[in-house]
């Protein structure tokens, strides 16, 4: 018997069904039937699923001899499937890799014999021009917990998409309670409310499991008809199942509200209702929720309109055409407001400039106001040690930022009345990336530059050449707000080349160093030690990080280089993986791509949400990265590195780079997940070559970190002390802290 079902209706989806299926087929999970049902589509998917099923014997194909609909069609499947899990799989929908695995490993874990009734997983939209949305409500099946629940337990579940295909169900509790699909659109329905609402051990996956195609056309729901009036039935059959369930009463105040919302949702959508029928369908909606409404239910204000009588039609179209005005008056009074503030702002800039600047008045900013990190935090604490009569204020980009910051940390939210003051006021400005253009530059003024790293990758003007890379980026804009640096912080030779070239305005390149890796130059072991207690690696653990960057040649950035859980296994007892993303991946869908759920299990540690990347390489033992800044960075704990390069031509074509890694790299190359395994099993990774390359890299590209590089900044170019500048040596001041750790002893 297999662990799942996949029931799969196929209808005029010629140009998308090879995908699904090599989606479904290609898992590494192997345990499943998969039986397609052929509802007379007129296209070829019936000969591609022939096809298909003549090379994998575990796909069964069921040829419909007349068209049915989507919903009978999955009845068809349902008395031939065996599996222990039901799945229902739109053809134009894929799997995303590893789906399966992760969906089995979550019911094997779950604390029920029989397993849960239903399991509720992720999803993204995927849309026809490129994008990538993740489930917004992605939150609920996180805050849902480890163990199985009911519906009335966690009512949150029920805000999710009432759709089937983002669910398995066990087969033994669908035949028990005999759910079937009804004909129609809006099948989904009067299955997915009775189900929800049945069920008595619900489980979640927080990890996308589906990327779900929203075509350009094609999609059944997206077209005028007047089929969409389906939708009253579908919910009168949902009413109907809690008629004959007494034991479920208490849903049918939260079923009438949704009818409400989805009938009104539906009747909001141009594309849905010929414009002949749109009355009538309120009318019969309106009907339907007077019916249906419980006794002494109250009724959202949203949906009063419904409960409106004879002049509930016009009374909704009149609501819609003053909601519709009143939001293109609140734009246009938004454009109009904004060029007068501007105006104003300007005209009492101009009064407010002819205040003298504040000698001791510092403002910071870092990754866009994100708090206090990187190399600005590292200017901010040693100013505060060697000139305590400088104020330091942190410029944060909202509340929710603000309440983060440590608790004696003076900020200002951005835009706000005291940001203006600050930034009108301050002498020195300390950022590792421009600041906003509403900032005025000053005589007297002191913009200090830090950057985010020594840069491998095509910056500023270099980006004209690469459109893909520049996309959606001013650069003309860019080079303006950087006319204001004075200084640019540079970490070598190499660095200071490349912002004079990259940034062609009219600034100083200052020999400091990076000052937030002054922690790595003069780090001792227990700094690492400390890291690896907070974030739970085991005493002895070899602590590997994984920090891929973003690539410029996929829309969103997001491409599985590795699959991280099989890292984690290769790298065996012994061992703790731990996985920084891309920072402008950490709020897309990358993390519920299996991460978030991986970390759940303690498989790895996921630690993309950590704000301070340096206590990361402090406690981590080996590095292994593709073209992440970090490298350089990393290099000046004289750890191993190894460059993951399996892409590195498509990479360099789309984004453009300064020197070829793969040639001078910090370490070994590995070009395959093959090649990159044999690495870290042989031990090659930390042989005498792996050593010699990493000298040689700290020595070209990282020559003036000597750990002094806060201070250097603070004292010359904050107090005008004099002090000498690093030796061009190649790290003089660096010290190996790697002496005491087993590294990857056990491989």
């Amino acid at each position: 018997m297999p662990r799942f079902s996949v029931i799969l209706p196929c209808f005029k989806v010629q140009g998308f069904l090879r995908e699904c299926l090599d989606s479904v087929l290609d898992q590494s999970f192997r345990d499943i039937e998969v039986i397609a049902v052929d509802d007379c589509s007129p296209d070829g998917s019936g000969a591609i699923l022939d096809e298909y099923a003549a090379r994998d014997d575990r796909l069964r194909v069921l040829h419909l001899e007349e068209n049915v609909g989507l919903g009978r069609a999955r009845n068809a499947g349902l008395p031939h499937a065996t599996g222990d899990y039901l799945f229902f799989l739109d053809s134009d929908d894929t799997l995303t890799p590893g789906a399966l695995r992760a969906m089995a490993d979550r019911l094997a874990e779950t604390a029920d014999p029989d397993g849960p009734d239903v399991l509720v997983f992720d999803y993204a939209r995927t849309y026809w021009w490129g994008g990538t949305r993740r489930n917004a409500l992605a939150r609920v099946l996180a805050e849902a917990g480890e163990d199985t629940f009911t519906a009335a337990g966690h009512p949150e579940i029920l805000d999710l998409l009432m759709v089937v295909w983002n669910k398995v169900y066990r087969r033994d509790f669908v035949e028990r309670e005999g759910f079937t699909f009804p004909p129609g659109y809006y099948e989904d329905t009067p299955w997915t409310f009775p189900v929800m609402f049945s069920a008595e051990r619900i489980a979640t996956l927080d990890r996308i499991c589906l990327n779900y195609r929203q075509r350009r056309q094609g999609n059944i729901l997206s077209t005028t008809s007047r089929k969409h009036f389906d939708v009253h039935a579908q919910y009168e059959r949902v009413f109907a199942f809690l008629d004959a369930r007494p034991e479920l009463a208490r849903w049918r105040p939260f079923l009438h509200a949704k009818m409400g919302e989805h009938c009104l949702d539906i009747l909001s959508k141009p594309d849905r209702l010929p414009p002949a029928d749109r009355a009538e369908f309120f009318r019969r909606t309106a009907e339907m929720f007077r019916a249906y409404r419980p006794e002494g239910a109250e009724v959202p204000a949203e949906l009063r309109v419904l409960a409106g009588g004879a002049l509930g039609y016009p009374a909704y179209r009149l609501r819609r055409r003053s909601g519709q005005a009143a939001r293109e008056l609140e734009r246009r009074a938004r454009q109009a407001g904004g060029a007068v503030a501007g105006r104003l702002r300007g005209a009492g800039s101009a009064v407010r400039t002819r205040r003298p600047l504040d000698p001791d008045l510092a403002v910071y900013s870092a990754f866009s106001h994100r708090g206090v990190l990187g190399d600005p935090a590292a200017v901010h604490r040693t100013a505060r040690e060697l000139a305590p009569h400088l104020r330091g204020v942190w410029v944060v980009r909202d509340e929710e930022t603000a309440a983060l910051l440590p608790p004696d940390t003076e900020h200002v939210v951005l835009g706000s009345a005291g940001y203006r003051r600050v930034t009108e006021r301050a002498t020195f400005f300390v950022n590792n990336v421009n600041w906003p253009g509403a900032v005025a530059k000053r005589p007297g003024s002191v913009h200090i530059h830090t950057h985010q790293g020594t840069p491998l990758k095509y910056m500023g003007v270099d980006l004209l050449g690469r459109p893909g890379a520049r996309h959606g980026l001013d650069v003309p804009q860019m080079l303006r707000r950087a006319d204001r640096w004075d200084y640019s912080l540079v970490a070598g030779r190499y660095a200071e080349r490349v912002w004079e070239r990259a940034y062609p305005c009219h600034f100083t390149s200052v020999p400091s160093g990076s000052p937030r890796n002054d922690v790595l130059v003069n780090a001792g072991p227990d700094d690492g030690r400390r890291v690896r207690e907070r974030l739970g690696v085991p005493e002895g653990h070899t602590v590997v990080l994984y920090a891929p960057t973003r690539r410029e040649y996929r829309r969103g950035g997001l491409v599985d280089r590795l699959d991280p859980a099989r890292l984690a296994a290769d790298l065996g007892e012994g061992h703790t993986l731990v996985v920084r993303l891309h920072p402008s991946l950490a709020t897309g869908p990358a993390r519920g791509m299996g991460l978030s759920e991986l970390h759940r299990r303690g498989v790895l540690v996921d630690a993309t949400d950590e704000p301070h990347v340096e206590e990361l390489m402090l406690a981590s033992d080996l590095l292994i990265t593709d073209y992440s800044a970090l490298l350089f960075d990393y290099a000046l704990l004289d750890r191993p590195i190894v460059i993951h390069a399996d892409d590195w031509r498509a990479y360099e074509a789309s984004r453009g780079a300064y020197f070829d890694i793969t040639e001078e790299a910090p370490g070994h190359v590995s070009r395959s997940y093959r090649e990159l395994a044999w690495l870290l099993a042989s031990g090659a990774w930390r042989d005498e070559e792996a050593a010699r390359l990493r000298s040689a890299f700290r020595a070209r590209y990282c020559e003036y970190e000597d750990g002094r590089a806060a201070e250097r900044v603070v004292r010359t170019l904050m107090l005008g002390q004099p002090m000498p500048g690093p030796e061009p040596s190649g790290v003089p001041g660096a010290r190996s802290v790697a002496a005491g750790h087993d590294l990857l002893a056990s491989s």
